[in-house]
């Protein structure tokens, strides 16, 4: 994606030089002079725009540095015409016309700033009509994915109330002295009360979501035999912020589903969350066989594409993910940007 965009850029660039040759061809002597003159603008034109959209728009404008913002505009562009006066002038008097006076440096230096002025301008105006496009429909594609999700949660709720009582009646009928069964159908209860009663926010204390993967593990170790080793590294010290809801589920899930099953040798599974400063990490590793590669190219990577698809719309260029596959092993490292403890229903901006 970031290949094709350079290719685009290029093409853009490219296109809009061939222009000024065709504008300005009758203002000058030779078609050598014309594609180094308008080639040389293109060089400050395009340092001056980049430095302008990729530096001074956000980190200075969009921050309300105006006074900033407002030296640096003209300051980047006298700077390029200062660099260009000379050059022109150089190519003037050594090339293009060998012998004759130099061209008054004052002249030269009005036109490149001016010249220099006007593009820039009028391509960065163009670059931020077209961002607040972009922006618009980006918008409207997140609120639409929003809708749809929350249309896919209400679904989901098929008669929680009849759910639990189902649960509650057979936790009933299991024998007192069976209490590995009764702690994995509590467990199970505290996730689906989870994730129909406390998910309908954007997001939830981080202490909610570990318990609930602690919740999962724990099921998933009574499920599978004395070969698998689970490891779980989760610090008290990771409170205190909020995380979107059910987004670290999904590679917990993917672990203990395509783990191996060496009858030979010790399969295993790890999870660790860790707090970094301002930075949450995420670890999740579990070894692999034939047979579960076989069945994730089955599956065709579904949980992870859409946990992928969460995090560019719920943390875009707020996270970084990080999958290594190893052919005998699997691991995401995860790398959130987290927020202060501060809850906020969906429900209540409309």
């Amino acid at each position: 994606m970031k290949q094709h965009r350079i290719w685009i850029s290029i093409g853009l660039w490219a296109g809009l030089y061939l222009c000024w040759i065709f504008l300005f061809r009758d203002r000058v002597f030779t078609v050598t002079r014309t594609l180094t003159v308008q080639f040389c603008y293109l060089l400050f034109v395009a340092a001056n725009f980049y430095a302008q959209v990729y530096y001074a728009i956000p980190r200075l404008l969009n921050r309300k540095r105006y006074l900033a913002f407002a030296l640096f505009l003209p300051g980047a562009i006298t700077l390029s015409a200062l660099l260009r006066t000379p050059l022109a002038i150089w190519l003037q008097v050594s090339y293009f016309r060998p012998g004759s006076p130099a061209p008054d440096f004052g002249t030269v230096f009005r036109d490149s700033f001016l010249n220099i002025f006007i593009w820039v301008m009028c391509l960065v105006a163009i670059r931020l009509v077209l961002e607040k496009i972009w922006f618009r429909q980006y918008m409207d594609t997140m609120e639409k994915e929003r809708i749809r999700n929350e249309l896919d949660f209400l679904k989901a709720q098929f008669n929680p109330h009849f759910l639990f009582n189902s649960i509650n009646s057979i936790y009933g009928h299991i024998d007192r002295k069976n209490g590995k069964a009764r702690n994995m159908l509590l467990s199970f209860s505290e996730m689906l009360r989870y994730q129909l009663y406390e998910c309908d926010v954007d997001n939830i204390v981080i202490e909610k979501e570990i318990q609930y993967i602690r919740n999962y593990i724990a099921l998933q170790q009574e499920r599978k035999d004395e070969h698998l080793r689970v490891l779980v590294d989760i610090p008290e010290d990771v409170r205190g912020f909020t995380i979107a809801p059910l987004l670290l589920i999904t590679f917990v899930e993917n672990a203990f589903k395509y783990v191996s099953s060496h009858e030979d040798r010790e399969n295993q599974v790890s999870i660790s969350l860790h707090k970094e400063e301002d930075q949450l990490l995420f670890r999740a590793f579990n070894t692999r066989d034939e047979y579960g590669v076989r069945r994730e190219m089955e599956k065709g990577g579904i949980g992870i594409a859409n946990a992928r698809r969460r995090l560019d719309l719920q943390y875009p260029g707020k996270h970084s993910l990080q999958i290594t596959d190893g052919g005998d092993s699997f691991e995401v490292i995860l790398r959130l940007n987290i927020k202060p403890h501060v809850v906020e229903s969906r429900y209540s901006r409309r």
